[in-house]
């Protein structure tokens, strides 16, 4: 049986409900940028990279939400993604979805699970249009 490993992110009252904020971890495989959101008693975590080009998604440190907070944007295009699920609805990446990262919260502590593999953030690319 493979032993649990976690990396603690965060107390969960340092991310208060309805509010994102945006970390660096240094892990064994290198630095990871992650995006967190919580609601309620829940966390949604991913890696902070639009599936579109890979460009984080803030422009201001921890300002990942719409306005109203009911959805993660994208401060390059626009794009709009579930918080649940990180799924797009809206953008040039529609249908396409954030990377997620696996967590949990043990004695008022937020974690992230290292034994599944956390994709690097996407380096992103310029596409020119061939016209």
């Amino acid at each position: 049986m493979i032993k649990p490993r976690s990396h603690k992110l965060c107390l969960l009252e340092q991310l208060p409900d309805g509010q994102s904020r945006g970390f660096v971890v240094d892990l064994e495989d290198g630095r990871k940028t992650l995006l967190a959101v919580r609601t309620g008693n829940s966390v949604y975590i991913y890696i902070n990279a639009c599936p579109h080009i890979g460009t984080p998604l803030d422009l201001k440190p921890d300002q990942f939400l719409n306005d109203d907070g009911s959805l993660i944007i994208c401060s390059t295009h626009g794009a709009l993604f579930e918080i649940d699920t990180g799924f797009c609805i809206s953008g040039p990446c529609g249908g396409s979805s954030l990377s997620p990262v696996k967590s949990h919260i043990k004695d008022d502590w937020v974690y992230i699970d290292l034994n599944n593999d956390i994709p690097p953030p996407r380096t992103p690319t310029l596409v020119l249009n061939k016209n």
